[in-house]
């Protein structure tokens, strides 16, 4: 089974693709600029399931110390609104360990392969 993680977590990504090709997945994280282009996910990733990881737009406004303008920060809102509409598992990651993560991914799977 083909598994691409997507979002805004780069480094959330990273690590989850690893975990889950440790348990013997097919897992890639999709490359941070297409991230929040669904369209593309499909074409590029060619994906079984595709799994997508939600950071707030505070937390990323706070982990990059920038302060975005109201109309970019609307922008964002309506992709990631549209990036929820397209995933197999949506999974918001904010108040998340890696490892309950890891578990809700694995979780889904198991009913995926059932």
């Amino acid at each position: 089974m083909r598994i691409t993680l997507v979002g805004p977590c780069a480094s959330g990504k990273s690590v989850l693709a690893h975990a889950l090709r440790a348990r013997g997945y097919d897992a890639h994280q999709c490359s941070q600029e297409h991230s929040y282009v669904p369209d593309m996910w499909r074409r590029i990733c060619r994906p079984d399931v595709l799994i997508y990881l939600d950071v707030s737009l505070t937390a990323i406004r706070r982990r990059r110390r920038i302060d975005w303008d109201v109309s970019y920060l609307q922008t964002l809102q309506d992709r990631l609104r549209d990036a929820r509409q397209h995933c197999d598992l949506y999974i918001a990651t904010d108040d998340l360990t890696p490892e309950q993560v890891l578990e809700q991914i694995l979780d889904f799977l198991k009913q995926v392969e059932a």
